[in-house]
């Protein structure tokens, strides 16, 4: 059975009243269980709205709940609190320093990769083993999807990007959609039109550069600008990539992610819009 819009609505509605079960769901729907997580797990990953969590995991009593994402708190401390605070305030990637989360995490659950040292084609192949690691949902929160060009001589990172979606990924992108960046976003567009597989793009001006796969693990960049430092304390261009294992973290990050989303704008209406103007002039 395909999940159809008034069915989507239906069971959205269903859950914001309160947190169910699946069984409760597939009653509610008349349908088996297996059909109602299903559909749960695919609202999930196509908009966030709603989530789930199993208690007693790996026991014979183990009881999946599914619950309303925008009731539930983005942030467990004051410190993320005051973090999306500067990340909803921020618009270009140099507002916002991935570092100001990576401090929090235990040395165990965190690494990190600097460009300047590790060479830039080592940094790519990094990139494109860090994204085949995605099974099941990728989220990508950019700022005009220049990463897809990256090693452009042979489409390394865009045909790695390509198989994902293949493999029936869902992928939801973030990204800034103007007239700097429509040749990139038309290229994934045209991707998704050429696989029949649908992928997300909304437009968002943000600071975060980054990927979340599966909920699992996270990476950001950051990007040292040697032209906002005085002479001599940076020589050259140096970029930063930081990945977060921590559960909690990527968890929030996600809840991030899932927030701005919801209040941006669909990239073919302000495609649309953008052409209307060009026709315009």
């Amino acid at each position: 059975m395909v999940l159809d819009t008034k069915t989507k609505k239906k069971i959205i509605e269903f859950v914001v009243k309160k947190p169910r079960t699946i069984d409760e769901i597939s009653k509610f729907l008349q349908n088996n269980w297996r059909t109602a997580d299903r559909y749960i797990a695919q609202i999930s990953k196509e908009d966030g709205s709603i989530s789930t969590r199993v208690f007693r995991e790996g026991t014979r009593g183990a009881l999946k709940i599914v619950y309303c994402s925008a009731l539930t708190p983005i942030h467990t401390s004051r410190i993320q609190e005051a973090l999306f605070e500067k990340i909803r305030l921020g618009k270009k990637k140099y507002d916002f320093n991935p570092l100001d989360i990576y401090q929090h995490l235990d040395q165990k659950k965190r690494s990190a990769i600097i460009e300047d040292l590790d060479g830039e084609k080592q940094t790519n192949q990094k990139l494109i083993q860090f994204l085949n690691k995605t099974d099941d949902q990728l989220l990508i929160l950019s700022g005009n999807l220049s990463w897809i060009n990256l090693h452009e001589n042979k489409n390394a990172v865009f045909e790695t990007f390509k198989k994902i979606v293949d493999r029936g990924v869902s992928v939801k992108i973030l990204t800034r959609v103007d007239i700097a960046s429509l040749n990139n976003i038309r290229k994934i567009l045209r991707l998704s039109e050429q696989t029949g597989k649908q992928i997300g793009i909304r437009h968002c001006d943000h600071p975060l550069r980054g990927f979340i796969i599966d909920s699992k693990v996270a990476r950001l960049k950051e990007v040292k600008n040697p032209e906002k430092y005085k002479k001599g304390e940076l020589s050259k261009e140096t970029t930063i990539y930081y990945d977060f294992l921590d559960s909690d973290w990527v968890e929030w990050l996600e809840k991030v992610f899932w927030n701005l989303y919801s209040s941006s704008i669909d990239a073919d209406k302000r495609i649309k819009t953008l052409e209307s103007i060009s026709q315009i002039l």
